[in-house]
């Protein structure tokens, strides 16, 4: 389990891990952070697939088609691919965890700096790579927006497999405030690079209780093995040590 990763991966038990817990105490609000803008090409979307530990949503990053730029970055970052983390029921799944609330899942759409070569030169640098993370809150309402990737769902339903999916913008899944938080942290897969700014939206998404079933419906394993149910792909939460936390607000 992720307590063992350091075993293989040293980096696992650096100084800049992620998640964090963000508790209000410890946050510092700096006026001098920007707004931040999206911009992504519907047509940059190319697949979806499990891989056995998420569901993932893949980007043509070959150039600056689909970016995001401006609040912490330092210029224009790539969008790669977005993926989600859940739990095995409502009450948790996300990594993050905001003064001690966690939510039912956690959307990453992640970034990387194209001033380096390409995305493996980037993964090994400080400011390499740009998370934005979105909260999954589990209400009432079925999230219409999350409509198009569950549908797949059924196509990818055990690991390795994988299907086309064209013309999709993923900043129809933003929630209207655009406030955020902000701090340098690191993968929360092996190895964990500590290569990440994130800047993880205070409102969440709501979505349905069904719609995160979904998510819970595919496999761990590959077809011909047995159907182990691919939920709680989140890791816990990592000391923040001497590391601020920034508010846009």
């Amino acid at each position: 389990g992720p307590d063992q990763w350091y075993k293989n991966y040293p980096t696992a038990k650096g100084l800049h891990q992620s998640p964090i817990e963000i508790n209000n105490k410890d946050v510092h609000y700096d006026r001098s952070l920007l707004p931040w803008f999206a911009s992504y090409d519907p047509g940059a979307a190319k697949t979806i697939l499990n891989n056995g530990k998420t569901c993932r949503v893949v980007f043509d990053d070959s150039f600056d088609r689909s970016v995001l730029r401006g609040g912490p970055l330092p210029g224009v970052y790539r969008l790669r691919q977005l993926h989600f983390h859940w739990g095995s029921s409502d009450d948790h799944g996300s990594e993050h965890v905001v003064n001690g609330v966690r939510y039912a899942g956690e959307l990453h759409l992640l970034h990387w700096n194209p001033k380096y070569s390409n995305y493996l030169d980037a993964v090994r640098r400080k400011d390499g790579i740009a998370v934005l993370a979105i909260f999954l809150q589990v209400g009432k309402t079925p999230n219409p927006e999350m409509k198009r990737i569950l549908e797949e769902i059924n196509a990818i339903k055990t690991k390795g497999k994988e299907v086309p999916f064209r013309n999709f913008d993923p900043s129809i899944l933003f929630p209207k405030s655009h406030d955020y938080w902000t701090y340098h942290g690191s993968f929360t897969t092996p190895p964990c690079e500590e290569c990440i700014t994130w800047i993880i939206l205070r409102e969440p998404i709501v979505v349905s209780s069904d719609q995160m079933a979904k998510l819970r419906s595919l496999s761990k394993n590959a077809e011909n093995e047995p159907d182990l149910p691919l939920v709680d792909n989140w890791r816990p939460t990592q000391p923040r040590y001497f590391r601020m936390v920034s508010a846009s607000f």
